[in-house]
């Protein structure tokens, strides 16, 4: 048998924009304004407002995610849901009531609430008079926001996530056009980094400080998504290049919130190309003192990359990837529906790094999951047969436990997700859950992962 830490949480993921729906919403975020505009951009033309129902059916979704094993649900709360008036930060009572509800119905149900406060979520009225992310001020509506979720919850959820892949905003927002508003500016995307990491350590700092006034034994973290990246050879330039993207897609937060500081190696390139964010001192110790107590880790695939096949030196708009080229390694194994690689090991290699290299911090895998497209393909007697969920999760748990057995820090493990979800532009295109929601009379069963996952849950352990 490979068996896990006695504490160890077994888990589920999901967010509220992806699983709620918009009913009884007083905001809209950046999504549901996007899909207002221009619903064709979405698969299938299925936006956010129904979502999987969770809004309407958590008093029964919840007891289904403990009959498949779930012991852990992390979700997130929606601004624009808690939130009537965004710059004053005056709260709408019905989304009170809902978050209040959904909390005690995880309680009840023997399942632990790990609240995450930003999901790629923001509202869209502080996009439209702030630029969003891009402005400091937002920085501090979102402590403010942050702080007003830890008065009004606090009392019964022992872990506070500030952001979840905030990496994902800069990819979708400001350089790759797969989220609103779909743009293309590599610098702004740099100062966006930086504010994040700032709105992160804000939200800590107000964390603290509501901590010590109602001695509190409750836990902060954030949640991010590493992808080391492997050079394609041992050759010096493809090592360069790898040194970078990893650097970029991993440390420009994993080092301001474990660490404290910025890579300083990273800094000298940013600032050499004239593209490094703005900061004060008075910002740059905030985020020093603020640091995480326990660290999220999301992980699907690995990174690969080479040499860039053209000078970053050459004339050129600033953008990160001008330093690294993806490299696709033959004969990789791929999750073909996703255009995803299957590489196990790289849970392995998180977990030494962050043994080694950030104290040995707390952490857990927040996310790991398989989507597949036309799922009911496998369907047989009315249940999913997803074996290859059932491969994909005991793998990479393999791997996993080997990092613990070599004295990583990891305490728990949270598929992606407990109930097929909405998935931003890609809507229902790829199916992940370990329940499956047919999305037209929103009827939730359990695939054969759910039952599987149970076993492992109830067994802290499964057989080799």
């Amino acid at each position: 048998m490979i068996k896990f830490p006695n504490d160890f949480a077994w888990g589920a993921a999901t967010s509220g924009p992806q699983s709620e729906g918009n009913f009884h919403k007083p905001n809209q975020n950046v999504f549901d304004y996007w899909f207002e505009k221009k619903p064709g951009d979405f698969y299938d033309g299925v936006g956010p407002d129904e979502a999987s129902n969770f809004y309407n059916d958590y008093q029964t979704d919840i007891p289904l995610m403990a009959k498949a094993g779930i012991k852990a649900l992390r979700t997130s709360i929606q601004w624009s849901r808690l939130i009537k008036n965004v710059e004053t930060g005056e709260v709408d009572e019905d989304g009170v009531e809902f978050y209040n509800n959904v909390i005690d119905c995880m309680i009840k149900n023997g399942i632990e609430p790990y609240i995450n406060l930003c999901h790629f979520d923001l509202p869209v009225k502080l996009y439209q008079k702030f630029s969003g992310w891009e402005s400091k001020h937002v920085t501090d509506l979102f402590a403010d926001y942050a702080n007003k979720c830890f008065q009004l919850f606090g009392g019964r959820v022992k872990h506070w996530f500030t952001f979840n892949e905030p990496k994902v905003i800069l990819d979708g927002e400001y350089l790759y056009k797969f989220h609103y508003p779909l743009r293309v500016d590599g610098p702004a995307a740099v100062q966006v980094a930086y504010n994040l990491n700032l709105a992160s350590a804000k939200a800590v700092k107000k964390f603290r400080a509501w901590k010590n006034e109602n001695e509190s034994d409750a836990t902060i973290g954030t949640i991010l998504n590493l992808t080391p990246a492997y050079p394609a050879t041992n050759e010096p330039e493809d090592i360069k290049a790898a040194k970078f993207a990893t650097m970029w897609d991993d440390n420009l937060f994993l080092d301001p919130a474990v660490l404290g500081t910025f890579p300083k190696d990273l800094v000298k390139i940013l600032d050499d190309a004239g593209v490094l964010f703005e900061s004060t001192p008075e910002e740059l110790d905030l985020i020093k003192d603020n640091t995480v107590d326990v660290l999220g880790v999301n992980f699907y695939h690995p990174e690969r990359v080479k040499r860039p096949s053209v000078s970053p030196k050459s004339l050129q708009d600033w953008m990160p990837d001008i330093y690294f080229d993806n490299y696709e390694m033959p004969g990789r194994v791929m999750n073909v529906d996703k255009g995803w690689e299957i590489y196990p090991e790289t849970l392995y290699d998180i977990s030494i790094n962050i043994r080694d290299n950030y104290g040995n911090i707390p952490w857990f895998v927040s996310e790991n999951g398989m989507g597949v497209s036309r799922e009911e393909r496998f369907m047989k007697n009315g249940v999913i047969q997803d074996d290859y969920r059932i491969k994909f999760i005991h793998d990479h748990l393999i791997q996993l436990h080997k990092g613990i057995e070599a004295g990583s820090n990891c305490h728990g493990y949270f598929v992606w997700t407990a109930i097929d979800c909405w998935s931003w532009k890609n809507a229902y295109r790829n199916r992940y859950g370990l329940i499956r929601d047919d999305i037209h009379t929103q009827t939730k069963t359990l695939k054969k992962s759910g039952n599987w996952y149970a076993k492992l849950s109830a067994n802290n352990g499964f057989e080799k």
